[in-house]
């Protein structure tokens, strides 16, 4: 049974507020490139805190922690709060963690401020998709939902390649002090263009347990949780990865064609999700799976490397794209919740990924990541393979 409609809020937009709809994408993309930063800086980090690289890829593992934490309590929480202040207390969170990030000397204290951050990121993510919805009158809402989502596979696709450029340039604690800034940027953003909502009364306010049980939810997370944990256990200790083929000098460059390849990704997501979301996924995961393969039959060949970075920035780029609309169509009016859900579950999967990644580089080697993504990207093929009733429907999607 999916949830009851909310009634469309006053002073909802006939049209596509495109300026508010982008200050809430950049919040995603600023929580996204916040948490993912660390993975491209990770060895002048490890170099800058006196720590091993292992032990630096942990500073993504807590983000990712404090956003599994933190999500659905304060989303639960903050239900009944006025919607611009609540963004606006996340994008501060953002703006001062990322600049004792920046200074900090101490590991221990980095790792705090870092959980921090990802704190600051579950409550940005908790409100996000539903505050979009509410902007725009009802036939809307699916294109707004889509825009506010847009920072989030951008940040993804560029976050790790502009850590590796920003630290090779500048220095890693630079690289936050920029953060920093663009948060100022959009603090002032939000306050200029972004309208405000109340919070919900309490009669429509949805339980956490009828949003998971709603048909189609569970089936989205799964996948999810399978394909970023594979993701991540790759994509955070790719510099030594790199090292195995001998391109790690050239890292910024290789993680460059990442991010443009993923870019495309993103574009033919656009493309064809509204019509091909069950293929797009299906296509991906099966990428990902000869990737993994590729990475791991071929570790020491410069060429299979960069090739195999490229199609896997293809293959991950619209998957950000491709789980939000999946969960959204299935959750319906519980997006904010599911929405919720999906932090919890993707940072879950960032954390499973930082420390089993980095247990398996410090007991196994950099060349056991590969065959450590393999079979959870097969776990999720499968399940997507055999979901098509309520999740990753065949055909197009149906619009509210």
């Amino acid at each position: 049974m999916r949830p009851n409609p909310i009634p469309t809020d006053v002073g909802a937009s006939e049209t596509l507020p495109i300026s508010a709809l982008l200050a809430l994408a950049m919040t995603g993309f600023t929580a996204i490139l916040t948490e993912t930063l660390p993975a491209g800086l990770l060895p002048h980090m490890a170099a800058g805190l006196d720590v091993s690289e292992s032990l630096a890829g942990q500073t993504v593992t807590v983000y990712a922690v404090g956003s599994l934490l933190a999500a659905i309590p304060l989303t639960l929480y903050t239900q009944g709060w006025r919607r611009k202040p609540t963004l606006l207390v996340a994008i501060f969170g953002f703006l001062i963690f990322n600049c004792v990030t920046a200074v900090s000397t101490s590991y221990a204290l980095t790792l705090v401020v870092r959980f921090m951050g990802g704190v600051a990121a579950g409550l940005g993510w908790g409100i996000i998709a539903g505050y979009a919805r509410r902007m725009v009158v009802a036939p809307l809402r699916g294109k707004a939902l889509a825009i506010a989502m847009v920072g989030t596979p951008l940040a993804l696709s560029i976050g790790v390649p502009l850590g590796a450029m920003l630290g090779t340039t500048l220095g890693w604690r630079l690289a936050f002090g920029l953060m920093s800034i663009t948060t100022l940027v959009l603090i002032g953003w939000v306050l200029w263009q972004v309208p405000d909502f109340p919070g919900q009364p309490v009669e429509q306010r949805l339980s956490i347990t009828r949003v998971f049980r709603t048909p189609g939810v569970r089936t989205v997370l799964v996948t999810l949780f399978a394909w970023i944990t594979a993701h991540n256990i790759l994509y955070t200790y790719i510099a030594p990865v790199a090292a195995l083929s001998g391109v790690q000098g050239r890292l910024d460059l290789v993680l460059l064609g990442f991010g443009v390849a993923a870019l495309v990704g993103i574009w033919v997501t656009g493309v064809l999700i509204d019509r091909a979301l069950r293929p797009l996924v299906l296509v991906s995961l099966t990428a990902f799976a000869a990737v993994s393969l590729a990475f791991g039959l071929f570790a020491t060949s410069p060429i299979v490397t960069i090739v195999a970075t490229i199609l896997w920035g293809l293959s991950f780029g619209g998957a950000a794209t491709q789980l939000q609309t999946a969960l959204a169509d299935a959750a319906g009016e519980g997006v904010d919740l599911a929405n919720a859900m999906l932090t919890t579950t993707w940072n879950g999967a960032i954390a499973a990924g930082g420390i089993v990644g980095g247990v398996m580089l410090d007991y196994l080697g950099a060349g056991s990541l590969a065959w450590a993504v393999l079979a959870p990207t097969l776990l999720a093929l499968v399940i997507a393979s055999r979901a098509h009733r309520h999740a990753f429907k065949p055909g197009p999607r149906a619009f509210d």
